[in-house]
């Protein structure tokens, strides 16, 4: 399993500044390439999540996530990056940096568990946080993610 992210699915500098602005940012980019999920309220579904608790799992990192029903894909990803950090009710108290989004298909739970550890593996490391705030462009944070996907 590799992390499919192509270069239109990352946003190399968020303009959000809240966890809900975050949220609506990134389901954003989903819709312009799902044009199929525009009826779809994606940033209320992570919202629902969030609620259950916090996707904030610390170290600057937030992996919002959910499920939708009638989705033909298995999963969808989006990376988000924040220079200046927002307020994620992370579980560090810290503010969250680098944000991964995933959604996958109601019918794909191994697929999407596998994944989430994949993604929390792959932002474990300190040296990957830092390359990946430290890119310059969306070119080169696919090229971080896409080595280090190569050493799993």
């Amino acid at each position: 399993m590799v992390l499919d992210l192509p270069a239109e699915a990352i946003i190399p500098e968020l303009s959000a500044s809240t966890r809900d602005e975050v949220l609506a940012e990134l389901s954003a980019n989903v819709v312009t390439r799902y044009p199929e999920l525009v009826d779809t309220d994606i940033a209320g579904i992570l919202r629902e999540r969030e609620q259950l608790g916090s996707t904030g799992i610390g170290d600057g990192v937030a992996i919002p996530h959910g499920k939708l029903r009638n989705f033909r894909q298995d999963q969808v990803l989006v990376f988000g990056r924040s220079t200046k950090g927002v307020d994620f009710n992370s579980l560090d108290a810290r503010k969250a940096h680098l944000f991964f989004l995933m959604l996958a298909s109601a019918d794909a739970v191994d697929t999407h568990l596998r994944m989430l550890a994949r993604i929390s593996r792959l932002l474990k490391d300190p040296s990957v946080r830092k390359a990946l705030l430290d890119a310059d462009d969306a070119g080169t944070i696919r090229d971080i993610i896409a080595e280090q996907e190569r050493r799993f």
